[in-house]
Parts: C-alpha cells; structure tokens; sequence
C-alpha cells in the first residue's frame, strides 16, 4: 500500500509542533520520544507501520479543539485514533502527521433510563459501556468481536456492527447524537437524545466517515432493557454452500434470530483449540441464537431448526445451560485471535445479498484454490457481512498475492450487488477499490464532503479514497 511522502516543511518544524502541543496539555499527554511513538506505528493491519510525527492524548473536548486549532494553523495532518483495533488501517500515520487519541477520554457523562440513552466521552470501550448500565438491567447492542478493547469513537468512524447487528443494526442505528470537533478547532454539536433532529442528517455523515470529515469526542448512544434470556444453538453441515442455503432460507421465512454466525472447518478448529467451546469437527458450523422470554425462544427455534432439517445437518445442538451459552460465544469472539495463532492473515470484510452466500462460497473457495492460498470463512451471515480470512506467510513475501486474492474476493461482493465493507472500514485497505464500487462521480460527490468540513485535508490522510485523487485535493487546498 502506497502512502504519500511527508510534507518537508512539516519535518522541518517539527520540535516547534511538539513545544505549541506541550503548551496546551500536561506534559505526559505528549509523546515524541521515537521509542515511544511505535506503539502507535500501526494498527490491526501489522503489515503497515510508520511512526508520527507525534502522539497527543486529551482528555477533553476543549483539549482536542485547541490541537486541532494548532495543526489546522501549522498545517499538520491529524489521525483520530480510538484503540487502534482497526483492521482496514483505518488509524495507520503519516511520517509528518499527529496521532490524536481518544484514549484517555473515558467518562459516562450522562445516564437516563427514562428516555434510554447514555452518553460517553469516545474513548470509553465499547463493552465498558454495558457495564455502567448492565446493573440496572439495560444493554448497548453494537458488539464487534474486539468489544473489550475496540473504542466508541472507533465504532462511530467504521459504523461498527458485530454479532447482534441482525436485530439490533450496526452503530449508526444505535447513535443518536456527537459532539465532534473539525480540523480548525470548530465544536458541533449534532443529534441528540431525541430521534430524528431538524435539519440535514449530518450524524448520518459523520458515522462511518472514518476521521475524515472530525473527530468525535463525546457520543449518546441508544440503550436497551436487556431481553429476559437468550438461546443459541449449533448448527453444522456437510458443506459450506448448504450452510449459506440454510441461512437464506431462515432469513427468507421471516423470523428475525438476533445472530446467526458461520465457521468452516479451519476456523472451527482453530476456535476449538484456543476457547474449548465444544464445537463439533464439521465443514461448516452456524451459530443461530434467539432471544426473548420461553415461549417466544421455543416458538423461534422451533421454525429455525425445521428449517435447518431441510438441508441435513450433520448436527443439531441447542445450548443446554448459560454456561454452555458462554463458551459458545467465546469461540466466537476469539475467532480472529485463534486464527492468528496459526498463521499470518488477513481479514476482509465484504457485504453481500444473503441470497449470494451460497455462491459466493463457492467462488472464495475457487479463487483460494487458484491462488494457491487457504481462505478461512468466519462472518455474521444473518446480515451477508462476509469475513474471509486469507492465511499466508509473511516470511516467503506472501502478503502480495494475499493482497491481490483479497481484491478479487471484494471485487466478487461487488459484483453479486454487495458492497466493500460492512463494519471495517475501507481505511488503506480497500481504498484503492473503491472505483469498482462506485464511478468518478460517486467519488467526487464524496470527496466534496470532506471539502466542507475538511477544505485543507489534514484529517486521516491516504484513507479511504484513491491516493492520486486525495492527493490531487490536497496540493489544490495549498
């Protein structure tokens, strides 16, 4: 992945960039040090790092204005960054660029009940916001595989989703309003504990826009009263293509599980071996669960498993107890951990029509066998937002060719009416395709979003769109 040279003029003043950022905040909430500042070379995508310019770490909204205020007169690029659990480089630097992180930014601002909100400073993570409310019986429903780390403000840029999303939508459907700052320093407010504000959707804008457009640093988000139990059950099948048929049906006769997830065999091993979660050594592996009170779990899982005989499944298997419940998701959530254990990867994140998964499945194994590069499949499926993982080695100069298998995987979503990303983010990843998804006008459409709120484009430079045209953009704000 190709990334722009770092403005010398930049370099060239950079001790007098850290002594302005040391006079705005405490002296540990700055970091230049070159030992130091590699803890933030990169993010989940290891294979591209570079050190910043420098690191600043507010702890207010006022503290992130005054930065930003700063690099918008000195002309610095800025990376928002939440935890850095990006997958897609969504927070990888610039040589010349301040990271800005939210991390320290951690505070439950807000609680209402009544009115079933809660709002939080952008650092706080995403499962500690259930736990400042799960004692009083409500829950926040967006619940990405890298909850215990991943941050709000992260969650806001990609429009996070995880395995609830089936029922419960992604971030955008659970975010209600931001404080978020722009490039020179600007405040706004948008949204609100209230649905539907007045006015152009500008929250719409700024969730998913990946730090391009401000950094958020306050969130009020949507919360839930947890349902009275939940139920999972473990569905596996003889092939990959007949547990995507299974999962188009289920959708297709209406009932609304609040998950269905996919393993196939490596990925079921690998969880097997990392969470003892008591999966069965099948080809492909469905986790159905469904919430609600007794009678309403029952009468769910009863259509779902009829449905599930249809297409012979090697096993049908219903959580007997919590217990059992909790190691099921635990191989789950440990799917990308596990896998890593093993070998290099790489993780894509394609959306597709669940109608496609069948074929679809078949065509990520026939490109994998072409490719000469195992593939893993590990996704939400209720929602076809597919995560293939692309094994490879690192240390035989593999991570091309996985680059390249990648590209046609997503280009293969694109063509059966999906799209490039569900909930990671195109970041540096995917950016160099996203002239397959949409045209030269699409793309300038977008671009003069960010001509509005960001006309110099210091924010998160080299994400999202195509190198040459972001770049075109800046040298024209200069």
């Amino acid at each position: 992945m190709e990334m722009p040279a770092p403005s010398a003029a930049v370099l060239a003043k950079r001790d007098r960039i850290v002594e302005r950022l040391r006079k705005l905040l405490p002296a540990d909430a700055v970091i230049d040090d070159p030992a130091e500042t590699r803890a933030y070379e990169c993010d989940a995508l290891t294979a591209y790092a570079c050190s910043p310019l420098a690191v600043v770490l507010p702890s207010t909204t006022e503290e992130v204005s005054a930065i930003l205020g700063l690099c918008h007169a000195e002309q610095v690029p800025v990376v928002p960054r939440g935890a850095g659990t990006s997958l897609a480089g969504g927070s990888l630097p610039t040589e010349d660029s301040v990271i800005l992180g939210v991390a320290r930014m951690t505070e439950v601002l807000e609680t209402d009940y009544d009115n079933r909100f809660i709002r939080v400073q952008t650092g706080r993570t995403n499962l500690s916001v259930t736990g400042a409310v799960e004692e009083d019986g409500f829950f926040y429903a967006p619940d990405p595989s890298s909850q215990l780390a991943c941050a709000i403000a992260g969650n806001i840029a990609m429009n996070s989703g995880g395995a609830h999303c089936l029922k419960y939508g992604v971030t955008t459907n659970n975010l209600l309003g931001v404080t978020l700052v722009q490039m020179d320093g600007t405040v706004l407010e948008l949204g609100g504990a209230h649905l539907d504000p007045g006015g152009l959707d500008l929250l719409g804008v700024v969730c998913g826009s990946e730090g391009q457009l401000g950094v958020v640093t306050e969130a009020t988000l949507r919360i839930l009263p947890k349902p009275e139990g939940a139920r999972p059950v473990l569905m596996g099948f003889f092939s990959n293509e007949i547990a995507g048929a299974c999962v188009s049906d289920i959708i297709k006769a209406g009932v609304l599980p609040v998950a269905i997830e996919f393993m196939d065999r490596p990925c079921i091993r690998a969880c097997e071996a990392f969470a003892k979660a008591g999966y069965p050594d099948v080809e492909a592996l469905l986790i159905v669960e469904v919430e609600g009170s007794e009678t309403e779990i029952e009468e769910q899982l009863g259509l779902i498993l009829q449905i599930a005989r249809r297409h012979e499944p090697e096993v049908l298997r219903e959580a007997a107890d919590a217990d059992e419940a909790a190691r099921i998701w635990l191989g789950r959530k440990s799917a990308f951990g596990a896998m890593g254990q093993i070998n290099d990867y790489i993780c894509l994140d394609g959306t597709i029509p669940v109608s496609k998964l069948p074929e679809v499945l078949r065509g990520i194994r026939e490109l994998s066998r072409g490719y000469g590069l195992e593939v893993a499949n590990v996704f939400h499926a209720g929602d076809g937002n597919m995560h293939p993982l692309i094994l490879f080695n690192a240390n035989e100069g593999e991570l091309g060719k996985a680059e390249a298998l990648g590209a046609d995987i997503l280009t293969l979503c694109v063509e059966v009416g999906g799209c490039l990303t569900g909930e990671h983010g195109v970041g540096i990843e995917k950016r160099d395709l996203m002239s397959v998804q949409y045209t030269p006008a699409d793309l300038e459409a977008q671009m003069r979003v960010k001509d509005v709120f960001d006309p110099a484009w210091l924010l998160n430079p080299a994400k999202v769109f195509p190198l040459a045209a972001s770049a075109s953009r800046r040298i024209a704000a200069e």
